[in-house]
C-alpha cells in the first residue's frame, strides 16, 4: 500500500516539474537586416496587446520567455526604419533566423495630411514636449524590470551586477524625487574585482562625510589609509554616481523630469539643444520623424552635488511618432566642450564623451512607458593623485587600457502593472534600491524570468570574471 502511494506521489511530482518546465515557450533567434546581412541591435521582439518583450543584443540575438497562456497571441519582432515581422507565438520558429526589410514612408502621404503641423525639428519637439502630459502615464504603475550593471577597463569586465527590479511612479506629473521608489528583489549575479585605489574619490568621500571642504588629494598618502575605509568611499561614490535612484531622479530622466527645475529639456530646452529633422521613418507600421540633437549656445550642466558636471554639449538622435507626437526613442550625448571639461575629461577619463543614454519606450493602453534604458559614462576607480612637484615620489601608474574605467547600466523592462489593488499591496511592502548589496541567488525565481542577453564579446568577459571572481574567494 505505502509502495502504491510513493509511487503515485512520485509520478504526481514528475508531472507537476514537467508542467513548470513548459508552463512557459522560450522564443530565441537572431535578427538581420536583408539588406546588408548585418544584425540589428536594440530591435523589439515583444507579445502584442501585453507588456512581455525583450530586446536583441548588439549581435541581434534575443531569448524570451513567453507564458502559455500567451502561445496564441502575435509576437511582433520590429526595429526604427524595418518592416516588422509577425507570426502567432506558437508558430515562432527558433530555427530559422529573421531578416527584416527596410521601410520607408512615403512622401506623399505625409504632403496631403489636412491639419497644419510644425515643420521644423525644434518645433516638432517642442510640440512632442508639450504632449507628453497627455502620452505619458497618468495614474500610479509598477514595472518589473531586469538590471545589468558592468564596469569594466579597455581590456576586461571588473564588476558585474544582474538584478531583477521593481519600480513605482506615481504619474508623470508627479516629482520623481518624491514619487517614484525602487526595489531590487532579486540578485543573479554579483562580482566585484576593481582595484581600489582612488584617492580623488576618497578625498570627495572625506569632504562629503568629515566636511573637510579644504582637503586636496596630495595631503594624502595611500599607504596610511585603511583599504576597508577606500572601500566605503567607492560603495558611496558607487551609489552617488550609479544608484538607480540618481539615474531616476536626475536630469537624464530627461522626459519624466521635464517639470523639474532646470531640466534638460525644460522651458529653456532651445537654448542648450537645437534640432533639426533629418527625415521620416517606419516603426511597425507608423511613421515618425527622426531629428537630430546638436549643441545651442549655452553648455549643458547636470548639478551632480559633489561633482564638476558642467561644460558639455549635447549630440544624438531623436524619434518621434508622427500621428500623436509621443516620443519612441531617444539617443543623447554629452561631449565635454568648455575648457575646464575638455581638460578634466582627457585627465581623468580620456574621453570626451563624459554620458551617453539611450531610452526607448512602448506604447501600452495608448501611454508610452519606459522600455529600455542604457547609461554609459566613464568612472573614478583606479586614479591616484599624481605628484608634480620635485622630490615627490611618483608611484608606477597602471598603463592606460587598465587605468580608464567605465561603467554601463541596462535596464529592461518586461512588465507593467495598472491595478491600483496590487499597486498599493506592493507599497506595504519594505523597499531598497541599493543594487551593490548582495543577495543569495534564487534558482527559482530566475528560471522564467526575462533577461537581456549577453552579447558574444561580453559573454567571454563574464565568463572570465567568474572565473577569476571564483578564484578571488578561495
Amino acid at each position: 500500500m505505502k509502495v502504491n502511494y510513493f509511487k503515485h506521489l512520485l509520478t504526481l511530482s514528475i508531472c507537476f516539474l514537467c508542467f513548470s518546465a513548459f508552463s512557459q515557450k522560450e522564443l530565441k533567434n537572431k535578427i538581420s537586416d536583408f539588406g546588408t546581412l548585418m544584425p540589428i541591435e536594440s530591435a523589439s521582439i515583444y507579445v502584442q496587446n501585453t507588456t512581455i518583450g525583450t530586446v536583441s543584443n548588439a549581435d541581434g540575438k534575443f531569448v524570451l520567455q513567453v507564458p502559455n497562456q500567451f502561445v496564441n497571441d502575435t509576437l511582433v519582432i520590429s526595429s526604427i526604419g524595418f518592416k516588422s515581422f509577425k507570426t502567432l507565438v506558437s508558430e515562432f520558429d527558433n530555427t530559422q533566423e529573421i531578416y527584416l526589410e527596410e521601410d520607408v514612408a512615403s512622401l506623399d502621404e505625409i504632403v496631403l495630411v489636412a491639419e497644419t503641423r510644425p515643420k521644423t525639428g525644434n518645433d516638432i519637439v517642442l510640440k512632442a514636449l508639450e504632449r507628453l502630459s497627455v502620452n505619458m502615464p497618468e495614474l500610479p504603475y509598477l514595472q518589473k524590470g531586469f538590471l545589468r550593471h558592468k564596469e569594466r577597463n579597455r581590456i576586461e569586465f571588473k564588476w558585474l551586477i544582474e538584478s531583477a527590479i521593481t519600480v513605482y511612479d506615481s504619474s508623470y506629473a508627479s516629482p520623481a524625487a518624491s514619487n517614484l521608489k525602487i526595489n531590487v528583489d532579486q540578485v543573479r549575479k554579483s562580482y566585484d574585482l576593481r582595484d581600489v585605489d582612488s584617492l580623488l574619490t576618497y578625498t570627495a568621500y572625506l569632504k562629503e562625510k568629515a566636511n573637510k571642504a579644504n582637503l586636496h588629494a596630495r595631503n594624502l598618502r595611500r599607504d596610511t589609509i585603511k583599504t576597508s575605509t577606500l572601500v566605503k568611499a567607492i560603495k558611496w561614490n558607487d551609489t552617488r554616481v550609479n544608484g538607480l535612484q540618481n539615474l531616476f531622479e536626475s536630469k537624464l530622466n530627461v522626459f519624466r523630469n521635464v517639470n523639474s527645475n532646470r531640466a534638460l529639456f525644460g522651458d529653456d530646452v532651445l537654448d542648450k539643444h537645437q534640432f533639426r529633422l533629418d527625415t521620416i521613418l517606419v516603426d511597425n507600421d507608423r511613421k515618425l520623424y527622426k531629428i537630430e540633437i546638436s549643441e545651442s549656445h549655452q553648455f549643458i550642466n547636470l548639478e551632480t552635488k559633489g561633482i564638476y558636471n558642467d561644460g558639455y554639449q549635447a549630440k544624438g538622435w531623436l524619434y518621434i511618432y508622427y500621428d500623436n507626437y509621443a516620443i519612441k526613442k531617444l539617443e543623447y550625448e554629452l561631449v565635454a566642450a568648455s575648457k575646464a571639461q575638455k581638460s578634466r575629461s582627457k585627465t581623468l577619463f580620456d574621453t570626451q564623451i563624459n554620458h551617453k543614454l539611450i531610452m526607448t519606450f512602448r506604447e501600452y493602453q495608448e501611454k508610452m512607458y519606459p522600455n529600455y534604458i542604457y547609461y554609459e559614462t566613464p568612472k573614478l576607480v583606479n586614479v591616484g593623485y599624481k605628484p608634480t612637484k620635485p622630490g615627490e615620489v611618483n608611484e608606477a601608474e597602471p598603463n592606460t587600457d587598465e587605468r580608464f574605467y567605465y561603467t554601463v547600466q541596462e535596464l529592461l523592462f518586461t512588465e507593467i502593472i495598472l491595478d491600483p489593488e496590487q499597486v498599493q499591496i506592493a507599497l506595504q511592502k519594505p523597499w531598497d534600491p541599493d543594487i551593490f548589496a548582495i543577495k543569495p541567488y534564487n534558482k527559482d525565481f530566475w528560471r522564467n524570468y526575462n533577461t537581456l542577453l549577453e552579447s558574444e564579446e561580453d559573454e567571454k568577459l563574464i565568463q572570465d570574471l567568474t572565473k577569476r571572481s571564483s578564484l578571488f574567494k578561495d
